[in-house]
């Protein structure tokens, strides 16, 4: 396996500021990257699955194989039972964030993805790191507007 990466989100209130942390690491060219952004108001799961899709945004070469760290049983289960091409075939319908899945299902298609779970804040270094990018980039002053959240909120008397 070539590339590993691990990813996070956080929300300071659901909904609140958030942000997400990834870390890409090229385990034959011994080389790690780290990103992340916060926004002014988003959610948790939102969070967590912008990290992944901005992991996957992040290889240049289509069908890279690529092995996914989370602690987001929200993506991991979505993906890894399949439930995810489901809800695309019902065009989302009644599902949250389909505005993240359907950019999630591009990049997906684009590579070899497998998904692990792993447990949060029990002392794995890589996702405990991804979670301190997370909350940092939720914390920080440069935050981003999550449009698909609040465009979708506006409606709900939200902004």
């Amino acid at each position: 396996m070539a590339i590993i990466a691990y990813t996070d989100g956080s929300s300071l209130g659901n909904p609140g500021p958030g942000g997400y942390g990834a870390i890409l690491m090229d385990t034959d060219k011994m080389v790690k990257k780290e990103i992340s952004q916060g926004y002014r108001m988003t959610t948790n799961n939102r969070m967590e699955l912008m990290a992944v899709i901005v992991a996957l945004e992040k290889l240049k070469k289509p069908k890279t194989e690529i092995r996914i760290y989370t602690d987001s049983k929200y993506v991991c289960d979505a993906v890894e039972k399949k439930w995810v091409f489901g809800w695309e075939k019902k065009g989302f319908k009644g599902k949250k964030n389909p505005d993240l899945w359907q950019k999630f299902l591009v990049q997906f298609r684009k590579h070899q993805v497998s998904f692990v779970w792993v447990k949060g804040h029990a002392g794995n270094e890589f996702n405990e790191r991804a979670d301190q990018l997370a909350v940092a980039a939720a914390n920080s002053s440069n935050l981003w507007v999550d449009e698909g959240f609040e465009k979708e909120n506006e409606k709900n008397g939200l902004f």
